[in-house]
C-alpha cells in the first residue's frame, strides 16, 4: 500500500501535529512505501488568472493548451499524479482560525480536477478516487467537540473533500485543546497517537 503524507507544519518540531505524524511513521510497518509531501517546501499554487483558463480549457472543453498555458498548470498536474498513486492519504496540519491553512486549502484546489479525481456524468458529480483511504491528522488550540463542533470548518472541510473525490474510508484524528491547559497537552498528544495506532492496526500499515 502506497502511502503518501501531506502536511503543513510551521511550527516545525515545537508542531503538535508532527507528533502526529511521526507516530503514524513510526508505527507503520512498510515504510519504504510512505511518500512525504512537505508543503512549507513544496508549495501548491493558488489559483490564479492562467491556471484557471489552462484547467477549464483543457478539462472542460477538451482543447490543446499552449505552451504557456502548459506551463501554468504543470504544479497542479504534478501533485494530482503523486495524489491519484497512493492507496493511502494523510493530510496532517494545524487549524487556523477555525478552518484549513491556505496552503492546505491550496492544495486540495490543486488536485480536485476534472477529468483526474472527479468527473461529472448524467446524474451530478462522480467520485474518481473509489476504493482508496484517507486518514486527516489535525491539532487545534481549543475543543470543537459537541456544542462547540459547529466551529469546526477544517476537518470537517477535509473530509467533505475526500467524500467528493470518491474515497471509501477516512479517517479522522484530532489533539484539541492543546493551548486551553498546559497540564493536559502532554494527555492530549497521548489520546491522539493511541488513536493512529488504532487506525494502523485497523489498516494493517
Amino acid at each position: 500500500m502506497k502511502i503518501l503524507i501531506v502536511s503543513y507544519l510551521p511550527s516545525g518540531q515545537n508542531s503538535r501535529t508532527k507528533k502526529l505524524v511521526d507516530t503514524l511513521i513510526k508505527n507503520t510497518k512498510n515504510k519504504n512505501q510512505i511518500e512525504h509531501l512537505d508543503l512549507l517546501q513544496n508549495k501548491p499554487d493558488f489559483v490564479n488568472k492562467e491556471n484557471l483558463e489552462a484547467y477549464k480549457l483543457r478539462n472542460y472543453k477538451g482543447e490543446t493548451l499552449s505552451t504557456n498555458l502548459q506551463e501554468s498548470i504543470k504544479t497542479f498536474d504534478t501533485m494530482t499524479q503523486q495524489f491519484k498513486s497512493a492507496d493511502l492519504v494523510v493530510i496532517a496540519f494545524p487549524m487556523y482560525n477555525f478552518s484549513l491553512p491556505g496552503a492546505i486549502k491550496a492544495y486540495f484546489d490543486s488536485i480536485m480536477l476534472k477529468g483526474e479525481t472527479f468527473d461529472i456524468g448524467k446524474k451530478g458529480f462522480i467520485g474518481l478516487m473509489k476504493g482508496k483511504k484517507a486518514l486527516i491528522l489535525m491539532s487545534s488550540g481549543g475543543i470543537y467537540k459537541g456544542e462547540n463542533s459547529k466551529y469546526d470548518y477544517a476537518t470537517t472541510l477535509a473530509k467533505l473533500e475526500f467524500e467528493f473525490m470518491g474515497f471509501s474510508d477516512i479517517k479522522v484524528v484530532t489533539a484539541q485543546g492543546v493551548d486551553m491547559d498546559q497540564t493536559k497537552v502532554e494527555q492530549i498528544i497521548s489520546d491522539a497517537q493511541q488513536e493512529i495506532v488504532e487506525v494502523i492496526n485497523n489498516w494493517k500499515l
